[in-house]
C-alpha cells in the first residue's frame, strides 16, 4: 500500500465578525502566523483551514460540517463565547471530529453542554480555569483591601449566574471558606438598562466590595448608577470582563474604576512554544508590530490551542485517523506558550487546568494598561502594580 503525502488539517472556528469579533482577533494571529510554520507529521504537510463562526451558534455549527466534511479537517480548534463555544463542542461530538477549546471556565464548558451529563465526552476537550480558581484569586484581592467585609454579588439571571451560585460547582463555597460573606444581589437579564434593586441591597448591607461577572457594558452601567446613587465601591473584581483592553466608552469607564480581575497569560509568563520555542514576550511583540494594538491575554491560549493540535497529530498512532487523535489528546501533557497542560490529570474527563493569578487595570494617558497585583499561581511573573481601590 502507497503512503500518501496529502496534508493534514486543522481546522478552526474563529468569530471574526459579530459580537465575540475582538475574541476573534487572537486566534486569527496566531493562525495566521503560524500556518506556514507548522512542520510535517510523518511525511505529510500540516495545512489550517478556517471558517467565521459570525459569533453566532448556527453558523459555528455550519462551520464545524464545512471543516470536516468539505475540508476533511482531522482536529478542529476553537475560543468564543458561552454560547458559540458550546455549539461547536458539541458538533463536534456528534460528527466525531477531535476537538480542542478555550477561554471560560470548565464548569461552564461541561455543564452549559449537559448539566446532567455522567458519560466522558470522547471526541471534545477544553483547557481553562475553574470557578474555585476564580473564586480563589478574587478572595485574595478582597483580603488585601477589605478583610472580613460583606461582598455584593453582582449575577445575572442566566447561565453565569446560576453557575455562580451553583453550591457545589459555583463560586459561593471557596469565598466563603475565606472568611466572607457574600451578598447576592439578585439576577438580571441581560443587557440591563437599570440596576436599582441591586443598588438598594448593596446599601442595605453595607458591602463597598463587588463581584460581577457581568458584561463590560453591563459593569459600566452598574457603576455608573451606583456613583449616581452615591455608592462608591472600594473594589469591584469581575471574571468576565478580563481579556483585553476594550476600544468602548465603557473600557474607559471600567479602568478609572480599577477594576480587579484575573489573568491567566501576559508577555511575562515564563513559558515557551513547544513548536519553535517562541516566548510569550515574543508572541506579545509581533502581535503589536503586527497589527498595532496592545497585547491580548487570549493570545496565549490561542498559540497553545494549536500547539495542543499539533502535538496530538504528531502524538497520534495515524494522524489521519479522528479517533486516534482523539485519543492522543486524552493523553496529552504539554508545556505550552500558555504553560503546562494536562489532559491526565484535570478536575474532570477531558479537562486541563491553567491557572490564574490577579490583575487591575488602571488608567493612562493613552487609554488602559492590565496590572499584575497578586501572582501566587504562578510567581514567576513578577507584580508589577500594589492593589489600590477606586476611592
Amino acid at each position: 500500500m502507497m503512503e500518501t503525502t496529502a496534508p493534514l488539517c486543522i481546522g478552526a472556528v474563529v468569530p471574526r465578525t459579530g459580537r465575540l469579533a475582538r475574541l476573534g482577533d487572537a486566534l486569527a494571529f496566531v493562525l495566521g502566523r503560524l500556518a506556514p510554520r507548522l512542520p510535517a507529521v510523518a511525511g505529510r504537510p500540516v495545512r489550517i483551514a478556517v471558517r467565521d463562526s459570525r459569533s453566532d451558534p448556527l453558523r459555528a455549527r455550519r462551520a464545524v460540517r464545512e471543516l470536516a466534511g468539505a475540508e476533511g479537517a482531522h482536529i478542529v480548534l476553537t475560543m468564543a463565547g458561552t454560547q458559540v463555544l458550546p455549539a461547536v463542542a458539541d458538533a463536534c461530538e456528534a460528527l466525531q471530529v477531535p476537538c480542542v477549546s478555550t477561554t471560560f471556565p470548565w464548569q461552564a464548558y461541561v455543564h452549559r453542554r449537559d448539566i446532567d451529563r455522567q458519560e466522558r465526552f470522547r471526541w471534545t476537550y477544553h483547557f481553562a480555569w475553574g470557578l474555585d480558581d476564580i473564586a480563589a484569586v478574587f478572595a485574595e484581592m478582597w483580603d488585601m483591601l477589605a478583610p472580613g467585609r460583606p461582598v455584593g454579588c453582582l449575577w445575572n439571571d442566566g447561565l453565569h449566574g446560576r453557575l455562580m451560585r451553583h453550591t457545589r460547582h459555583g463560586f459561593t463555597s471557596v469565598a466563603a471558606a475565606r472568611g466572607h460573606a457574600l451578598i447576592d444581589l439578585g439576577g438580571y437579564p441581560e443587557p440591563a438598562a437599570r440596576f436599582d434593586p441591586q443598588l438598594e441591597r448593596l446599601r442595605r448591607y453595607d458591602a463597598d466590595v463587588v463581584t460581577s461577572a457581568s458584561t463590560g457594558a453591563d459593569l459600566a452601567t452598574f457603576h455608573r448608577q451606583a456613583v449616581q446613587a452615591g455608592l462608591r465601591p472600594r473594589l469591584i473584581t469581575s471574571s468576565r470582563w478580563l481579556a483585553y483592553p476594550h476600544r468602548r466608552q465603557a473600557g474607559e469607564e471600567l479602568a478609572r474604576a480599577r477594576v480587579g480581575t484575573l489573568v491567566y497569560w501576559t508577555p511575562a509568563h515564563p513559558y515557551r512554544s513547544s513548536l519553535d520555542g517562541t516566548t510569550a514576550a515574543d508572541l506579545a511583540w509581533a502581535y503589536q508590530h503586527g497589527t498595532g494594538h496592545p497585547w491580548l491575554q487570549p493570545l496565549g491560549l490561542a498559540h497553545a490551542l494549536v500547539e495542543v493540535a499539533w502535538h496530538a497529530l504528531a502524538g497520534a498512532a495515524d494522524p489521519a485517523d479522528r479517533a486516534a487523535v482523539a485519543q492522543a489528546l486524552a493523553r496529552t501533557r504539554l508545556t505550552t506558550i500558555a504553560g503546562p497542560l494536562d489532559w491526565t490529570g484535570g478536575p474532570t474527563p477531558n479537562i486541563a487546568l491553567v491557572p490564574l493569578i490577579g490583575g487591575q487595570w488602571r488608567p493612562t494617558r493613552d487609554g488602559h494598561e492590565l496590572t499584575v497585583v497578586t501572582n501566587t499561581a504562578v510567581p514567576e511573573v513578577p507584580i508589577t502594580a500594589d492593589l489600590v481601590p477606586a476611592w
